[in-house]
């Protein structure tokens, strides 16, 4: 009956260690968690982009066969044609149009766990801690009995 609660104390250092891992491990609730707020990330990021990328295709194509949008454009850029005449007033640059912008990178972040190494050292001081405690007791058992 002895040799049972010390292997209670083998078996409590596995569940720790299974517990742990299941939850805090690297393939566990918490690495997958972050994994697929990632996953939301950069589909939405994906999705931005796309929308950017018909916006400047929509441009490409409007300079490309618009004779009318590039001579607006041109005329924003400070040209003009042969006919015309500019007068410059400085100053005045700030409040041209915005440009599309071509996006931004959203690098992906890896999931934070704690190391399998780190897991086994904790299951293996708690399974030891329990049987340090039961042996102390049977010690303290032993001397009360004498």
């Amino acid at each position: 009956m002895k040799a049972v609660k010390y292997i209670f104390a083998l078996w409590a250092g596995v569940l720790v260690y299974a517990s742990l891992s299941v939850i805090f491990g690297a393939m566990g609730v918490s690495a997958y968690s972050q994994l697929e707020k990632e996953q939301k990330k950069q589909e939405t990021n994906i999705t931005d982009l796309k929308l950017i990328n018909r916006e400047l295709e929509n441009s490409m194509n409007s300079l490309l066969y618009d004779r009318d949008t590039l001579a607006i454009i041109a005329r924003e850029q400070g040209y003009a044609t042969r006919q015309e005449r500019f007068i410059r007033i400085v100053g005045l640059r700030e409040n041209q149009r915005i440009r599309n912008s071509a996006g931004e990178i959203v690098s992906a972040v890896a999931p934070q766990y704690i190391p399998n190494r780190t897991l086994r050292i904790i299951a293996s001081c708690t399974g030891l801690a329990i049987f340090i405690c039961m042996a102390a007791f049977d010690a303290m058992r032993f001397l009360r009995e004498r």
